[in-house]
C-alpha cells in the first residue's frame, strides 16, 4: 500500500502518465471497496466492519504517505497536469466509477480469469492518484485536498454501489435473513447517498458545458472579428466568466466607430452576447516609437553583420590551417595503413564477435579558436550479440583503442 501510494506520488509530481497508471495496478484499495458493497448486499456485517475497517486504515496510511512525500520531496509544491486532473470531478467520474465497478463484480461473480478486467477497472477508475493528490492538497493547499477527495468518495462510493446493485440483480443468497422492511431502508440508504454524492458532480458538469461554450464563442469572435481585422492589434485579451466581461487590450488606439463594430458584432455570438466589451488602446504607440523601434532593430542587424564578419574571417584562417595539416599528413598515409593493418588485426584476435571495424580522425572546433582532434569509430558486431554485451565489448574496444592511439577522444558511431 505504501509503496503503491509513494510510485503514485512520484508519478504525479513527475507529471508522468504511465507511473500513474503503474502505481494503480498494484493499489490494493479495490478489495475492501468491493467488501462493503458484497456485505451490504448479503447482509454480512462482520464482513462489514473488517472491509470498513481495512479501508479506513488504508486511507490513512495512504494520505501519511502522500503528505509527507509533497511535503519534504524538492520541488514538490509543483501543481503537475497530473495532479491538476484530479481536483475537479464531474458526473462523467460518477459513470466510470459506476460501471467499472460493476465490470469489476460481474467478472468476479464468473469463473475463469479475469486479469484484464480487473487491470481494466484499476485504471480507469484510479482509487490511487486522487488519494495523492489529497496527500498533496493537505500538504500545500486545501481546495486540492477538496477536490481530491471528493473524486475518491466519488470512486469508492459509486463502485461499492454497483457492486451492492449487481449482487441483488444476480440474487446472491443473504447470510442473514433481513426483513423487507429493512432491505427497503438499506435501498433507500443507498440511493440518498448516491443522490448526495453525486450532485455537486453533475452541478461541476453542467458548469464545464457551459464554461466550453463560453470559450468557444470567445476565441471565434476574437479569431473572426478582431484577429481578421487588419486595423487591429490585439495586445491581450481577458474574459472574465463570473463578471461577464471581455477586456481586450490593443497596441495603438481603436477608433470609436471601430469599437461600436465589435460591440455589435459581439451580440452575434449567443454565450457571450450579455457580455460587456471593454476595449483599451495604447495610446503611447506612435510614429516616433515605431521609428524607434526600426532604427533599434537596425542597430541590432549591423552588430549582427560585424558579428558575423569576424566569424567568417576565423573561417578562413581554419580553413588554411586544416589545408596545412591536409599536407602534413599525406606523407604519412603510409604509416597510418601499415598501423590501422596492425591495429585491426589485433582488434580481430581480441573481440571475435566483430565483424566490421573502422575509424579515421577529424578535426573539429568548438570556439573557431582551439582544434581538437576526435577519433570516428564504426563497428558491426555478429547478431548473435544482446544489447548489453554489446554495450560492454564497445566500451572495452574504446578503452582499448584509446590506449592503442594514444586518444582520448574516441565516438563509437551507432
Amino acid at each position: 500500500m505504501v509503496c503503491s501510494i509513494f510510485v503514485a506520488s512520484i508519478g504525479l509530481n513527475a507529471d508522468s502518465t504511465a507511473v500513474v497508471i503503474g502505481a494503480m495496478l498494484i493499489s490494493p484499495l479495490m478489495g475492501p471497496i468491493l467488501g462493503v458493497g458484497l456485505s451490504i448486499a448479503i447482509n454480512d456485517i462482520d464482513t462489514l466492519k473488517k472491509s470498513l475497517i481495512n479501508l479506513v486504515t488504508m486511507i490513512v496510511l495512504s494520505l501519511m504517505a502522500a503528505f509527507l512525500f509533497f511535503k519534504f520531496f524538492p520541488s514538490a509544491d509543483i501543481m503537475t497536469n497530473e495532479l491538476f486532473g484530479r481536483t475537479k470531478p464531474d458526473v462523467r467520474d460518477v459513470l466510470i466509477a459506476f460501471f467499472g465497478g460493476a465490470a469489476l463484480i460481474i467478472a468476479r461473480t464468473k469463473k475463469g480469469t479475469i486479469a484484464s478486467v480487473i487491470f481494466g477497472v484499476a485504471i480507469a477508475t484510479a482509487l490511487m492518484p486522487p488519494l495523492c493528490t489529497a496527500g498533496y492538497g493537505l500538504a500545500h493547499n486545501w481546495d486540492t485536498f477538496i477536490g481530491a477527495m471528493y473524486l475518491f468518495t466519488i470512486n469508492t462510493i459509486f463502485i461499492a454501489l454497483a457492486t451492492f446493485l449487481v449482487l441483488k440483480i444476480l440474487r446472491f443468497p443473504m447470510l442473514k435473513y433481513a426483513n423487507s422492511k429493512k432491505r427497503k431502508r438499506i435501498a433507500r440508504l443507498a440511493s440518498i447517498v448516491a443522490i448526495l454524492v453525486m450532485a455537486p458532480a453533475i452541478w461541476t458538469f453542467v458548469e464545464f458545458i457551459k464554461q466550453t461554450g463560453l470559450e468557444g464563442d470567445y476565441n471565434n469572435f476574437i479569431k473572426t472579428e478582431v484577429e481578421s481585422n487588419d486595423e487591429l492589434w490585439l495586445q491581450k485579451g481577458t474574459p472574465s466568466w463570473e463578471e461577464k466581461t471581455i477586456n481586450l487590450h490593443f497596441y495603438g488606439e481603436v477608433a470609436d466607430a471601430t469599437i461600436a463594430d465589435l460591440k455589435n458584432e459581439l451580440k452575434n455570438y449567443e454565450k457571450i452576447k450579455d457580455f460587456s466589451l471593454v476595449i483599451k488602446g495604447n495610446k503611447t504607440r506612435s510614429i516616433d516609437k515605431i521609428s524607434e523601434a526600426y532604427d533599434r532593430a537596425i542597430r541590432d542587424l549591423d552588430n549582427k553583420d560585424n558579428i558575423i564578419a569576424g566569424l567568417q574571417k576565423q573561417i578562413e584562417e581554419l580553413q588554411s590551417n586544416i589545408t596545412d595539416l591536409n599536407q602534413q599528413f599525406g606523407g604519412k598515409n603510409s604509416n597510418v595503413k601499415e598501423s590501422f593493418t596492425n591495429i585491426s588485426r589485433e582488434a580481430k584476435v581480441r573481440f571475435k564477435d566483430l565483424e566490421y571495424f573502422g575509424y579515421s580522425k577529424m578535426l573539429e572546433t568548438k570556439d573557431f579558436i582551439k582544434i581538437d582532434t576526435l577519433t570516428l569509430v564504426r563497428l558491426k558486431w555478429s547478431k548473435e550479440l544482446t544489447d548489453t554485451l554489446k554495450s560492454k565489448k564497445e566500451q572495452e574496444l574504446k578503452n582499448w583503442l584509446g590506449k592503442k592511439l594514444k586518444q582520448e577522444n574516441i565516438l563509437i558511431l551507432k
